[in-house]
């Protein structure tokens, strides 16, 4: 049994041990924070030299762009990504932040182009579809300007030709766009070889002007003497060879097209160089055709119906085409109270000159061309309308020499210069045809049907005169003729008496004409026996 004891008797406690600490050391609780941390500040240095400047792209709208996740590619690299994007304060585009790497730094520059990568279908094509799973992204065309900027205004297409493609790169004007749009092909011996980048219409209106691209090497075929012109659609031409389709490709005529080449019988010309300026013709005959001069207005008056006949039809000389149809009008006589048709036209008479061998044609407006044109006119120089095409019954102008045309007066010196005219030969048919008619018009019809109905009546009368009063003593006439025939026949007849008889009076005579013949050639032989007798007979 334990008895309870006091303090006083409990024993001494043996005292610790305790030994001091060797080094301070920090607890292993501190480490992950530390590693984090360090890590943390790695990332942040490294996210500070790696990151490029940041600049803002504005575009019409931000349809599949996303803050922190829409990339901005160059070649299908990552370059950068969209930071932010936000309205503007005029509320007409949207502003994207883009954040560039610091690989990307010499992108930001002024002739750098920026433009949404989406699924598209162009002229050029179908692009884009790679984007309808990985989303859509901002392409990049680098820039080589120096001048450096943070501001951009973004493509809403993307550029057909982008800063890295080799080539050269050109300038064509025209009258019209046609159906070329940006995109469409340009091809060389039907072969494409480029494209056209950019479209503009001209400060004055007049006409288009076109950039195009020629990739390498197809640019060295350009030369200074290249003629381009619209190669778009179906060429369809019905001639002498018969019936012609011609087109470039299957694209040109679904999308348009142009075309280059030098000119017949020459070979390329010097390369071009970089954004020479070319003319850009309507169709390839008028590219290859030789440049003109300042055309010679002049005036037909015709006096027919001009149906058929259209601003741009031509005007030939035996088949050279020395120029086109530029206006038609209508001007009223009040003195005659008549019309006329004046068609205005634009002459190229250096074409004439071109093709003359030997002395060449003098020039227009000399005092020689005035000559010669007052010559030709004298000697029937007239304009006529033509039928060129049975089909669609368009008409031409056709300047010929007619010399059995009357005479007119002509001024050379009047202008524009009014040229004389003389109907085609199709109206001049139905001019004669019309008096034919006339004529026609003009014989009694009627008066000389109601003779004739009489005349018929008449002989109608006289044939039964014949049947009833004449024919019955015709029958008697011919009986008695009969009966004679067959007396006539009797007495002929061979075993007849008659003919005994006189087939021996014609014995008989026979006989005295031999006789007779013996005397003749006795007495040729022997004249004298007409005074002496014949010898031997006695006295």
């Amino acid at each position: 049994m334990n008895s309870p004891q006091g303090p006083d008797m409990l024993p001494d406690a043996p005292d610790p041990g305790i030994e001091p600490r060797r080094g301070w050391l920090p607890s292993l609780v501190w480490v992950v924070p530390l590693i984090a941390a360090l890590i943390g500040i790695a990332l942040v240095v490294k996210s500070v030299t790696e990151r490029g400047p940041t600049i803002t792209i504005s575009f019409n709208n931000a349809e599949g762009l996303e803050p922190g996740k829409t990339q901005v590619k160059y070649k299908d690299v990552v370059v950068g990504s969209v930071k932010t994007t936000t309205l503007s304060k005029d509320h007409s585009h949207v502003e994207v932040g883009v954040q560039l790497s610091k690989q990307a730094e010499d992108f930001a520059v002024r002739d750098t182009r920026f433009w949404v990568v989406r699924p598209r279908i162009g002229a050029s094509g179908v692009t884009g579809i790679g984007t309808l799973l990985s989303g859509a992204y901002i392409g990049v065309d680098a820039g080589r300007s120096k001048d450096t900027r943070n501001e951009f205004v973004g493509l809403e297409a993307p550029p057909p030709v982008t800063g890295d493609q080799k080539g050269h790169r050109f300038t064509l004007r025209g009258d019209s766009l046609g159906s070329i749009d940006i995109g469409s092909p340009i091809f060389y011996r039907r072969v494409q070889v480029g494209q056209v980048y950019g479209i503009s219409l001209d400060k004055d209106g007049k006409g288009v002007t076109m950039q195009v691209f020629i990739a390498a090497p197809y640019d060295q075929y350009v030369g200074t003497n290249s003629r381009w012109w619209h190669a778009s659609g179906v060429n369809v031409r019905l001639d002498s060879n018969g019936f012609v389709v011609n087109t470039q490709s299957v694209t040109s005529i679904l999308i348009g097209g142009l075309s280059f080449r030098a000119p017949p019988g020459q070979p390329p010309g010097p390369q071009a160089a970089d954004y020479s300026s070319f003319r850009l013709a309507s169709d390839e005959a008028d590219a290859m055709r030789a440049p003109d001069s300042i055309p010679v207005r002049a005036v037909m008056n015709f006096n027919q119906s001009l149906r058929g006949l259209s601003v741009g039809a031509t005007v030939d000389f035996r088949g050279i085409v020395l120029g086109q149809v530029t206006d038609i009008g209508v001007d009223y006589d009040p003195g005659t109270r008549s019309f006329t048709m004046p068609v205005t036209l634009e002459l190229y008479p250096d074409r004439l000159r071109r093709r003359a061998h030997g002395t060449p044609v003098p020039e227009a407006g000399t005092a020689e061309g005035q000559g010669l044109l007052q010559h030709l006119v004298e000697r029937g120089l007239r304009g006529q309308l033509r039928t060129g095409n049975l089909l669609t019954g368009q008409l031409y102008i056709a300047l010929d020499l007619f010399p059995k045309a009357a005479p007119v007066k002509f001024d050379v010196t009047r202008d524009p210069i009014e040229l004389p005219t003389i109907p085609n030969s199709l109206d001049a048919l139905q001019t004669q045809v019309a008096e034919i008619a006339k004529k026609l018009e003009r014989i009694p019809f009627d008066q000389i049907g109601t003779n004739l109905n009489n005349s018929l009546k008449n002989a109608d009368k006289l044939f039964a005169q014949l049947n009833t009063e004449v024919m019955p003593q015709a029958r008697d006439t011919l009986a008695a003729a009969k009966q004679t025939f067959s007396s006539a026949e009797t007495t002929l007849r061979q075993d007849s008496p008659m003919q005994s008889d006189v087939h021996q009076a014609l014995q008989e005579l026979t006989r005295t004409l031999q006789s007779l013949n013996a005397l003749t050639d006795y007495l040729e032989r022997h004249p004298e026996s007409l005074v002496r007798g014949k010898s031997g007979d006695k006295p």
